[in-house]
């Protein structure tokens, strides 16, 4: 009788699909049917939307944490808005200022943060000095940062926005370098990505403010006010 090699050769068709084969007498021998191995992968279930899902519109104030807690001494959201099962679609700066989204909907916090919806975000950008059409121009095609090539985005000048709350502390600025206010609108997400971009440039970034993300903007707020919106992605 020919012997069998105790160690059986596998042959991967297609799609996980195995066929078996033995050594005997020198020769592949086809032993068995094609075989599916299926993986063992743990799928992980949807969570139910919240029966009351919410939607808070937040002016984040500068120095203060895109979240509800922190070191001794650092500034956090708690205290800022009513609720405690609320939670940041994504993140804004300590340093930075403006809209801030919360919500105790899974389903819409991924939707709003997620990089793979590029939901457009506007900021509105004080940088030092006045950028020239050229370097705008940059940043519309795109910008080499350290971590890739930056997706186009829309870039303008516009005048200072209106109502605009001082800053506290208010931005050190050089009398003898002027400066101005961009409009920035990216579809990423990288971080401080708006700061690197206009430093790329030659225009440091003094002061920023996100104004909106997708349909909803700040319309208004000043710094720890809030609303509620209808969570309709």
């Amino acid at each position: 009788m020919p012997e069998e090699l105790t160690n059986v050769i596998r042959v991967n068709l297609w799609d996980n699909v195995f066929l078996s084969f033995s050594l005997i007498q020198g020769v592949l021998v086809n032993t068995g049917k094609p075989q599916r191995r299926f993986s063992r992968r743990k799928t992980t279930p949807s969570r139910p939307r919240p029966a009351n899902p919410k939607l808070v519109l937040l002016n984040k104030p500068y120095g203060v944490l895109s979240q509800f807690s922190g070191s001794d001494g650092e500034q956090t959201l708690k205290g800022l808005v009513p609720f405690n099962d609320v939670y940041p679609a994504g993140r804004l700066d300590k340093d930075s200022e403006g809209l801030l989204l919360l919500t105790n909907d899974g389903d819409l916090q991924h939707k709003i943060s997620h990089p793979k919806h590029k939901m457009t975000k506007t900021y509105w950008v004080q940088v030092e000095g006045v950028p020239t059409e050229s370097a705008l121009q940059q940043l519309r095609d795109g910008v080499e940062l350290n971590d890739g090539m930056t997706l186009p985005a829309e870039a303008f000048v516009m005048d200072e926005p209106m109502n605009l709350w001082p800053r506290n502390p208010p931005v050190r600025e050089r009398k003898s370098v002027p400066d101005c206010w961009l409009c920035i609108k990216i579809s990423e997400g990288r971080n401080r990505q708006v700061r690197r971009m206009t430093a790329a440039i030659g225009h440091p970034t003094l002061r920023l403010i996100r104004a909106g993300i997708g349909k909803w903007l700040l319309r208004g707020l000043q710094p720890g006010e809030w609303r509620e919106e209808p969570p309709v992605w």
